[in-house]
């Protein structure tokens, strides 16, 4: 009687997909932020993968992480087949969801700029439903198929609309304000992931003028909002954000324009908007 061989054990998928992602992004830190778990607990999937296999794929160094010999040779295989099968889940869903637009974007950009336009949206395509994910940075579309992604900047994809950023605050504060030094006295609010939007507002609309503002970061756009409608200080806003083209922003009673002494034309601004003054 024929005796067959035991079925080699499978490994498992999480640590699969912690390696490819370490070796993509260069490290367990970016790989962490990327599958939405820690790092400790990347490192300890790639661990038990390794254990399995009873040899190493990284190289752990200070600060850093290599590949080895056999982790470089195996990883084209392993990223082929992930994109193989999340290719599968995209023609699964399309054929399970037919009728399903997949989105992913900035929370801000969700709230404020896209929410607004859905009922017109849903009215010219009814039969269409929208699905949206709020997303800090950019999906790996190889990785997490979207028919649609909408995201401020970057070098891929197609330019739909120039920004234009500038002060805004409730009206009560903005008549203490007569001269862009007066900024000096009072919270310029921000979005942390746009912490550089004063910089480059300043560079545009006050050259020269060495001022140094106190500036709070918020972690999401929205907050640092709702601080500027309550008088906590001067936000940099985006235009598309706080007065969304044609469609009235719900804010329009509750911030007010803070112009500098001297307006200067807006700015291009890399690829993403451009700067007002």
């Amino acid at each position: 009687m024929a005796v067959s061989p035991p079925p080699a054990k499978s490994l498992p998928l999480t640590a699969l997909r912690a390696f490819v992602a370490a070796a993509r992004l260069g490290g367990f830190d970016a790989a962490a932020q990327e599958l939405g778990v820690t790092p400790g607990a990347v490192s300890a999937q790639i661990k038990s993968l390794e254990d399995a296999m009873q040899a190493p794929l990284f190289d752990r160094r200070p600060k850093q992480v290599a590949l080895t010999a056999l982790g470089a040779r195996v990883l084209p295989q392993f990223t082929a087949a992930f994109d193989q099968m999340n290719a599968a889940v995209r023609h699964l869903r399309e054929d399970a969801q037919p009728g399903t637009v997949h989105i992913a974007t900035l929370p801000a950009i969700a709230q404020y700029w896209l929410s607004p336009r859905l009922p017109a949206l849903r009215a010219a395509m009814p039969d269409t439903e929208v699905s949206i994910t709020a997303t800090e940075e950019p999906p790996n579309l190889k990785r997490t198929p979207y028919d649609l992604c909408l995201f401020y900047g970057g070098d891929q994809g197609t330019a739909i609309e120039q920004d234009v950023i500038f002060p805004l605050c409730a009206p009560a504060l903005a008549q203490q304000l007569h001269e862009p030094a007066d900024l000096q006295d009072v919270p310029c609010l921000s979005d942390a992931v746009w912490a550089q939007d004063w910089d480059h507002w300043l560079q545009s609309s006050c050259p020269g003028q060495g001022l140094h503002l106190r500036r709070p970061q918020y972690s999401l756009y929205a907050l640092a909002v709702e601080q500027a409608v309550n008088g906590a200080g001067v936000l940099i806003g985006h235009r598309a954000l706080v007065a969304p083209f044609d469609i009235p922003a719900s804010l329009a009673t509750g911030l007010a324009a803070v112009e500098p002494a001297r307006p200067r034309p807006a700015q291009r601004c890399g690829a993403g908007g451009a700067l007002a003054g």
